[in-house]
């Protein structure tokens, strides 16, 4: 066998047959850091997030009574997806997760909104 047996011909990667899907591929890579780098003004911007388990109606006597131990009926189901709210705005909807004896919330469903 002659060295020239053993040789596997390599694309010219700077011709025009180069492949299209690498260079697609870091476009959008550069596309995303540069929205990144555009949001990092707003990084900083404090939003109130808020996780609504359910909800409940009650007269202000109902509500004065409640103390220790009570029990409030809420209208969700357990097991039920939660409200996720950013700035009084519906964004999201989730589930209650335990993480190291703290409860947080797992994010899974995004609720996109018409903008006026």
């Amino acid at each position: 066998m002659s060295d020239t047996d053993t040789q596997v011909p390599l694309q010219d990667l700077n011709s025009a047959a180069a492949d299209p899907a690498d260079d697609l591929a870091y476009h959008e890579d550069e596309q995303a850091s540069r929205i990144a780098a555009d949001l990092e003004a707003v990084f900083d911007v404090p939003v109130q997030v808020s996780a609504v388990l359910g909800r409940s109606k009650m007269d202000v006597g109902e509500l004065l009574k409640l103390g220790p131990g009570t029990v409030l009926e809420l209208d969700r189901r357990v097991g039920e997806a939660i409200d996720i709210y950013v700035n009084n705005r519906l964004v999201a909807r989730g589930e209650v997760v335990l993480v190291e004896d703290k409860l947080g919330v797992t994010m899974t469903e995004i609720i996109k909104t018409e903008r006026n």
